[in-house]
């Protein structure tokens, strides 16, 4: 099943409902980038604002971080009502403590990886979470250009994901 889910990364920040509702009934999700202008050279949404937009939107929202300290915020954006969250395996000291902690707070569990980062990385991870997700472009701006060198990758989690029988994991792919 395929799922739409837009960002709001580029959207008119002054008139962010608006732009979430024009959004709203063609989309299954909304997907807000998390920057910390650390881990990627961008900022973006705090958590303060992230729950205001979780709280107000009529979508489900995946909370996509790219942050330096994951393991200590990402349960936060899960408490906040955040329906996954998907924190970025290089950023992450103990991925599977903060996968445990977004989990015990009721949100699906995302794993991302930038383009260098081997999928072999996440695979003893892939039975505890719910979603991985392949950047296909350096995260920190829309509007780069798709990296067709990534699609090797994005088959490659479609074959282990299905050999192993893990039909609950969703592949996401983010950039271009």
């Amino acid at each position: 099943m395929k799922r739409i889910c837009p960002s709001i990364l580029n959207a008119d920040r002054s008139n962010l409902a608006a732009e979430i509702a024009r959004i709203s009934e063609q989309s299954d999700m909304l997907h807000l980038d998390v920057m910390d202008n650390i881990f990627v050279p961008n900022l973006t949404f705090d958590l303060l604002e992230s729950t205001k937009i979780i709280s107000d939107s009529a979508l489900p929202v995946d909370a996509h971080l790219m942050i330096v300290d994951p393991d200590e915020q990402a349960h936060l954006f899960a408490k906040a009502g955040a329906a996954s969250v998907t924190f970025h395996f290089e950023a992450s000291l103990d991925p599977r403590e903060t996968i445990n902690r977004i989990h015990d707070q009721g949100s699906r569990v995302g794993i991302a990886l930038k383009p260098a980062t081997d999928f072999a990385n996440i695979a003893p991870y892939l039975d505890q979470i719910d979603m991985v997700l392949i950047m296909t472009v350096e995260p920190g701006f829309g509007g780069q250009s798709f990296m067709e060198n990534m699609m090797p990758k994005v088959a490659q989690a479609r074959r282990e994901i299905d050999s192993k029988h893990l039909g609950k994991i969703w592949l996401q792919v983010d950039g271009g």
